[in-house]
């Protein structure tokens, strides 16, 4: 199962985490884990590209794990491109929870 983590400093999305794996379907071919990979990465480029600076990004070596922290030292706009960004994925990733809950397990802190 994969377990999304995610942080909140006051009402913004700070940091998130995902550790496990979907193991819905076989190696190669797990489309719970493609929609979730695809859904968060895309999410960290866009802080990238669209928010102009870079996050703290940590992956495990064999997949199966990814953190992303958001820097202190972001301006008032920056920060609220990160907080819509950071939104817009954690609203993605519900959707799939609704439809694969045995597979991915969000919680909020």
């Amino acid at each position: 199962m994969i377990t999304v983590t995610i942080n909140r400093v006051e009402e913004d999305i700070h940091s998130f985490e995902l550790s496990g794996h979907a193991e819905s379907g076989p190696y190669g071919y797990d489309l719970v884990c493609a929609a979730v990979s695809a859904v968060s990465f895309g999410a960290v480029n866009s802080l990238f590209v669209l928010g102009e600076f870079e996050p703290e990004v940590e992956q495990g070596g064999d997949g199966g794990y990814l953190r992303v922290v958001l820097p202190d030292h972001l301006s008032e706009e920056q920060l609220d491109k990160a907080s819509l960004l950071l939104e817009g994925m954690l609203v993605s990733l519900q959707t799939i929870e609704q439809d694969y809950g045995k597979h991915i397990r969000i919680i909020e802190q």
